[in-house]
């Protein structure tokens, strides 16, 4: 969640923040209104029980017509305290209501505007060009025998898939090709839950904007993740890391699920856009006036997994409109994909600051003094498998439809050269 102080002491830059992401800045002034409410019922609340506990201690001492009389005037200032506790509660709910759909404000370097506001960074490689008509992901996966759709679809439904033969290769070569290198920059490996509980889910901003595209096991407080973000923000969870432990960095393999909502009609064809996924994520605890520098050491590390696969990409500073709840800035490397003639994103990564970590209760000491202040958090995706695969088939395909191994993955497929079709 934001900080509560900024929101008293510069609510004009939270309204202009909210501006920036295209969002009403009506909640400013609701959580402004509840914060006001909240401290006031705090405060009768307190003073109350102080009455409460000064009568109590007369009580003991009293005796006779007094005692009785100090009794009276007990049981009617417990009421009074009963009364005033659930109007505490209450004004602390509508505060949390307020405050927590709240997102974090968007870094100022970041573009202003929606989805196609983003701003191009840096494009890398060359196109592919082919002396034939290329292939999209779907055919080449059919003759190499890469992929099953039709049997994902009556098994599991629209949207899902099997990975068969050189298909499921490929996606271990691409996990730990991925984790490899996550070890070799120093990264503690983490095989994460795919199942969570609400609070992981909140504190992560994934009930918010984004509750649509989760799904829930119904009758019990369990999530599954859309992303090993989820798990890897809540493993630190009401902790206090050492100062000199930061900063922590984790690399998780998971399972991710997503629903895809309002994605109805967009990349049906193919494993672009599916329910189900594997995932390596990057996950970094930090200080916040570090999280700037880390933040491009993880877009760094990501380019280098493009670069190994030899794919040409392009750089974009995703626009405050497109950010999630929790980012205060997002870069996306996007490949370039041959059927489609377009950049598609193949990994992304966020800085959310001490956004997370204030809903998760994530600390560290700051300085001599012993006092603790919020941790920043980040993410990165390395490698999602699906993605990489496709834009590996379409960019490496040949005119008979094998597809060539870059050098980095060919050690993961046991030296693998080029992938032939079936016989």
């Amino acid at each position: 969640m934001i900080d509560a102080r900024l929101l008293r002491d510069d609510p004009d830059r939270v309204r202009a923040a909210q501006a920036k992401r295209g969002l009403s800045a009506e909640v400013v002034d609701r959580a402004l209104s509840a914060d006001a409410d909240r401290r006031a019922a705090i405060a009768s609340y307190e003073a109350k029980r102080a009455e409460q506990k000064r009568l109590g201690g007369q009580v003991a001492k009293a005796q006779g017509e007094e005692k009785q009389e100090l009794l009276g005037q007990t049981r009617a200032l417990a009421a009074e305290v009963k009364e005033a506790e659930a109007a505490r509660v209450a004004a602390e709910e509508a505060w949390n209501d307020a405050v927590l759909s709240i997102p974090n404000p968007a870094a100022d370097e970041a573009p202003e505007g929606g989805e196609d506001d983003y701003v191009v960074l840096e494009t890398v490689g060359t196109k592919p060009e082919f002396d034939f008509t290329p292939r999209d992901h779907v055919e080449l996966g059919a003759m190499l025998g890469a992929f099953d759709l039709e049997r994902g679809a009556k098994v599991s439904g629209s949207r899902f898939y099997f990975l068969t033969g050189i298909g499921a290769r490929l996606h271990r070569a691409l996990v730990t090709m991925a984790m490899d290198m996550a070890a070799a920059n120093g990264f503690t490996e983490v095989v994460a839950p795919a199942l969570v509980k609400s609070r992981a889910m909140e504190g992560t901003g994934f009930l918010g904007q984004a509750a649509d595209d989760v799904y829930r096991i119904e009758g019990q407080d369990l999530y599954l993740v859309g992303t090993s973000e989820v798990p890897l923000a809540a493993f630190h969870s009401d902790e206090i890391l050492p100062a000199d432990s930061l900063p922590q960095r984790y690399a998780a393999f998971s399972s991710c699920f997503r629903k895809e909502a309002g994605s109805h009609g967009k990349d049906t064809r193919g494993i672009f856009r599916v329910h189900w996924f594997d995932k390596v994520e990057m996950f970094v605890y930090t200080t916040v006036e570090e999280s700037f520098a880390e933040h491009q050491r993880l877009l760094a590390w990501e380019k280098e997994f493009m670069d190994a696969l030899e794919l040409h990409y392009r750089v974009i500073d995703v626009a405050a409109g497109d950010l999630g709840t929790s980012a205060q800035r997002k870069f996306d490397c996007e490949a370039w994909i041959a059927s489609q003639e377009r950049f598609r994103e193949l990994t992304s990564t966020s800085n959310c600051t001490d956004f997370q970590a204030r809903r998760l209760d994530i600390r560290t000491r700051a300085g001599s003094s012993g006092e603790t202040t919020p941790v920043a958090t980040l993410n990165g995706t390395l490698c999602s498998t699906n993605r990489p695969i496709i834009a590996l088939l379409e960019t490496h395909q040949q005119a008979d439809g094998s597809v060539r191994v870059p050098q980095a993955l060919q050690p993961y497929l046991g030296g693998l050269e080029v992938l032939e079709p079936l016989a």
